[in-house]
């Protein structure tokens, strides 16, 4: 294990009712100001919306809106949120939605308060926090990014460099409510997308150094088989409440620092489907799947001991009669069975993206200096061709 330094500040309620229960009670710790934001429409579709809104209305919160946030969200989109902020006063952001709803949050909430250039300070390159961001609170209503309880934020110049992450420790949410449920009305495509999102990332930290054994890969053995079971279970049944609750924890702890304690994880494949993402507008996840599994199909030539290792532990395939080279190899043809019951495409080609020439130069331009994809532009040029 290498060297680490773990911290979490927020509050967690995990369970079936907890919105209900909590959120009054947390609110209450700020003033009377909340900017509730949120994506597209399907919060209102499900009612999730107005549960929210009326619990905060009946805690006496005045309540000031900002919709529509993208999946992609870009730093003109902060900048408005920044001044909704600031116009209304608020005390408390609360983030009701996925992943780039609560990266949204965490962005507006820094921008709102720094005075100086926000995009050249802290995004262009990585700054240092020496104010109070705004507090942030966290209701998910999907399952992929574990953005409710780490700094994380991804952010787009509007580019089509691609996005850009930093890690701002000062604007982890301060609470997070977790109600399972909320996720039982995601169309099926998108409970797919997030739970592979997560389980992608959790492989990625998995297969990067140290290669001995270590608690953190333990841990991560077995949040991916969890997630094996119950996205297929969640597959099988859309309102199987057991599956969707493990799936919705799982996600959380893959998004937590847990699994890479000690690891040196760079995640050159969730970049590269980033910027693909960004290049062709292909989604992310049909990006991710297809060139994690090339990724992959390569790798296990070059660590046959660690991906036997993921055949047995993850997909419990039994060992015996074949050598190390084979067990890998079945292992990475259990992860493309997987990719075809969730139904996502194996190849770039299935996922609609042509081989284009320039592709691979589209793909290798960093959207900052420190967001290198660790491949040499010969590596990356095979890579694509292997996805196709």
């Amino acid at each position: 294990m290498n060297n680490f330094i773990l911290e979490n500040s927020t509050k967690t309620v995990f369970g079936e009712g907890c919105v209900k229960e909590y959120l009054a009670s947390f609110a209450g710790d700020y003033g009377p100001n909340v900017l509730l934001a949120y994506g597209g429409g399907s919060a209102r579709r499900s009612g999730v919306y107005y549960e929210v809104y009326r619990i905060l209305r009946a805690a006496g919160k005045t309540v000031a809106e900002f919709a529509n946030i993208s999946p992609n969200p870009t730093y003109a989109l902060v900048r408005e949120g920044a001044k909704t902020a600031l116009e209304r006063h608020v005390d408390l952001i609360l983030a009701l939605g996925g992943g780039s709803v609560v990266d949204w949050c965490k962005v507006v909430s820094m921008a709102a308060v720094y005075r100086g250039d926000f995009w050249e300070d802290f995004w262009a390159r990585q700054g240092v926090v020496d104010f109070e961001p705004l507090p942030v609170g966290a209701i998910p209503t999907t399952t992929g990014t574990g953005s409710e309880r780490n700094g994380r934020a991804f952010l787009s110049s509007g580019e089509t460099r691609g996005k850009i992450g930093r890690n701002y420790p000062k604007c982890t949410p301060r609470f997070a409510l977790l109600d399972p449920s909320y996720t039982l009305t995601l169309p099926p495509s998108e409970m797919v997308g997030g739970g592979f999102d997560a389980f992608s990332r959790v492989m990625e930290i998995y297969f990067s150094p140290p290669e001995e054994e270590t608690v953190s890969d333990d841990l991560s053995e077995a949040i991916m088989r969890g997630m094996v079971r119950d996205l297929r279970a969640s597959v099988q049944r859309s309102d199987n409440y057991a599956a969707r609750s493990n799936l919705m924890w799982e996600a959380v702890v893959a998004g937590d620092p847990l699994p890479a304690l000690g690891k040196r994880a760079a995640f050159p494949c969730r970049r590269i489907a980033r910027r693909l993402w960004a290049a062709t507008g292909c989604g992310y996840t049909s990006c991710l799947a297809a060139v994690q599994l090339a990724y992959y199909r390569r790798r296990c030539l070059l660590s046959p001991g660690k991906f036997a290792r993921f055949a047995r532990r993850v997909w419990e395939l039994p060992p015996e009669g074949r050598s190390e080279e084979a067990l890998g190899r079945a292992g990475v043809d259990a992860l493309e069975g997987f990719l075809m019951e969730l139904g996502l495409p194996r190849s770039l080609r299935e996922a609609g993206i042509p081989a284009e020439e320039n592709l691979a130069d589209l793909v290798g331009r960093p959207a900052a200096p420190e967001e290198k994809l660790g491949l040499t532009q010969e590596e990356l040029l095979q890579l694509l061709q292997d996805a196709h």
